[in-house]
């Protein structure tokens, strides 16, 4: 480790991925402190999905049995059109006998829940915002501003989110993330019994999303084509959901009704469309959404936030220079972050086109694709949920994959809005 007065490592952003990097330095041997913001780590979301790849990194982390056993199952997730009709379906079995894994959809109060709990106490700081002053260099520690003054340290990590004001410091030129086009809604209800039908329900610019949760709770999310900032007229936005889908198939209305309208999260969706040079500068590394934001239609905004974070400590010991292994860390997270960034974007553009005769093109073509063998369909996705995280001490080039595209509606279903790291 950089050998002066600097902190070993501070985590600006206690959200999934500034955590997930403090349990990966943590289990590493590596002192650490999170600074959060917010006077509580109560989550801003809902639910998400953990994809193969995503619970192959909470495994390096000691959490990901604990997030498995709060997974409800399901026989079989797919995709359908508003009128109910199948357009491509696959069963459970099938998706973990091809990827040796599930997809756990949890709350994201449980995944919190878990990687703080594996944390030593006093590790997390709430109500502790923290900016970064200078990235350092090769001889000079990082500085941070927290509110016990300046600090020093030999490495940030910083996962202050889409809007991060380090990604602003540290590339003053990036143009920053960027109106997708959709809006977004999320919730969570605890209907009186567990929806058969699991999966996505696809229209003209909009789709709607059903996913158990432990306890009996169902976990409702959806996405429009809406201008930058519109919100319900009323600001009721259970009113605007039903409006939108409440003639879909069912159970999507029926969940839909049983909403709490204080309960119902609306968001614009950004990404960062062009991608940074780097996710790194001096001795501050870029994580999740302050590195590669994306939107949500693979469900890897978290996913991809965990796998930063153990390939970023991978390679670190208590007598390892962070700055010598950054580069690295570039090395193999840019062209796999970046490849998903677009894949995300181009599923959204598919869930975008509204003129009925590219809808109903879209949809044929994936009525086809459902047709096809499993092995087939699900070898989409392999880029993504392949992924293998790197071995405890290992190079951070060994964990650059095998690339990630996903391109197509190869989650069948699961695009875990709102479940960006």
């Amino acid at each position: 480790m950089f050998t002066t007065d600097a902190h070993p490592a501070i985590v600006i952003g206690g959200g999934i991925g500034g955590l997930a990097a403090a349990l990966a330095l943590h289990r590493q041997g590596i002192p650490v402190t999170v600074h959060e913001r917010a006077t509580s780590l109560e989550p801003v979301g809902a639910g998400l999905a953990l994809a193969p790849n995503a619970l192959r990194a909470l495994d390096r982390l000691g959490v990901g049995e604990r997030l498995r056993a709060l997974a409800a199952p399901h026989p079989a997730i797919g995709l359908r059109h508003p009128s109910g009709r199948w357009l491509a379906r696959t069963d459970t079995a099938t998706f973990e006998a091809r990827f040796g894994d599930t997809v756990a959809a949890v709350a994201r109060a449980e995944v919190v829940a878990a990687l703080v709990d594996a944390l030593p106490e006093g590790t997390v700081r709430t109500d502790s915002p923290a900016a970064l002053v200078t990235p350092g260099s090769g001889t000079e520690p990082a500085v941070v501003r927290t509110g016990d003054g300046e600090q020093a340290a030999a490495l940030v990590v910083a996962a202050d989110g889409i809007r991060s004001a380090s990604r602003g410091l540290l590339f003053p030129g990036h143009p920053g993330p960027r109106y997708s086009g959709f809006t977004s809604w999320r919730t969570v209800v605890t209907p009186a019994r567990r929806p058969e039908a699991v999966g996505e329900v696809w229209g003209r610019g909009q789709l709607a999303g059903v996913v158990p949760l432990a306890d009996g709770r169902v976990y409702l999310y959806g996405a429009a084509l809406a201008p930058a900032g519109a919100r319900a007229a009323d600001g009721d936005e259970k009113a605007e959901l039903l409006r939108r889908f409440g003639t879909w198939c069912a159970p999507v209305p029926q969940l839909l009704a049983l909403a709490e309208p204080g309960r119902v999260l609306r968001h614009d969706v950004r990404d960062l469309a062009d991608p940074l040079p780097a996710h790194h500068l001096g001795r501050v590394a870029l994580l999740g959404d302050a590195a590669h934001a994306m939107c949500p239609f693979q469900g890897q905004g978290a996913c991809q936030a965990i796998e930063d974070a153990v390939v970023l400590a991978a390679p670190l010991t208590p007598s390892t220079d962070p700055a010598a292994t950054l580069p690295g860390y570039t090395a193999a997270r840019l062209p796999r972050t970046t490849g998903i960034v677009a894949g995300s974007r181009r599923i959204g553009d598919l869930v975008a086109l509204r003129r009925p005769a590219a809808v109903l093109l879209r949809d044929t073509a994936l009525a086809l694709a459902g047709l096809l063998p499993a092995r087939t369909l699900l070898g989409r996705s392999g880029p993504t949920y392949d992924w293998q995280p790197p071995a405890l001490g290992a190079s951070a080039l060994d964990a650059s994959g095998l690339g990630a595209s996903g391109l197509g509606a190869s989650g069948l279903g699961a695009s875990g809005l709102g479940a960006s790291g």
